[in-house]
């Protein structure tokens, strides 16, 4: 009994210590993107198009499960805003609800028996889905004007990139940090 009390502890430990990293990667990472970006005149369209924030999130939702990965997607960007004012305001609550789900997708699926990959790609599928539902939600419920339709398939079609990224980076660092997992259970 007292060693199972152990395990749990250091589960909760662990799962806490990947919280705490997969939120600041999540807020540092952007603003790498994004001083890449003012330095070669794009401004904040590279952090739009490579979309960092999402890797820290899905892999903590991979790594250490729904729980954590649902707080880090939720804690991201409500984190970074105060901190350097993005993701705009505009698009916080959406980008919030987005990236919960993103976590919470990725660590209900983190103990399947299917390819990451597969994870990766029904992640991204229910991530984008709820945010645009939000945004209609938004738009027809709540009368929003300051965002249109039009928003929905931008953000799509802008992170084509990095969502590219996505299935090229985290199946290796899944495969890579496989050996992490133990400290989850």
């Amino acid at each position: 009994m007292n060693n199972s009390l152990v395990i749990n502890k250091k589960t909760v430990i662990s799962k806490s210590i990947t919280i705490a990293v997969a939120v600041i990667i999540s807020v540092i990472l952007p603003q790498i993107f994004h001083g890449i970006g003012i330095v070669s005149g794009l401004g904040n369209a590279l952090g739009t198009t490579f979309l960092p924030m999402h890797i820290p999130v899905l892999m903590a939702g991979l790594m250490a499960g729904p729980i954590a990965g649902f707080i880090s997607g939720a804690l991201s960007p409500l984190i970074s805003f105060a901190i350097s004012g993005m993701p705009a305001i505009i698009m916080l609550p959406f980008m919030t609800i987005e990236l919960a789900v993103y976590g919470l997708t990725a660590g209900l699926l983190s103990k399947t028996k299917m390819p990451v990959f597969f994870k990766l790609i029904i992640t991204q599928l229910s991530g984008r889905i709820v945010r645009a539902g939000a945004i209609l939600f938004s738009i027809y419920a709540l009368g929003n004007t300051s965002i249109d339709i039009a928003q929905i398939w931008n953000i799509v079609l802008i992170g084509l990139p990095g969502i590219l990224l996505q299935w090229a980076i985290i199946p290796l660092l899944t495969y890579r940090l496989e050996g992490l997992k133990k400290y989850y259970e």
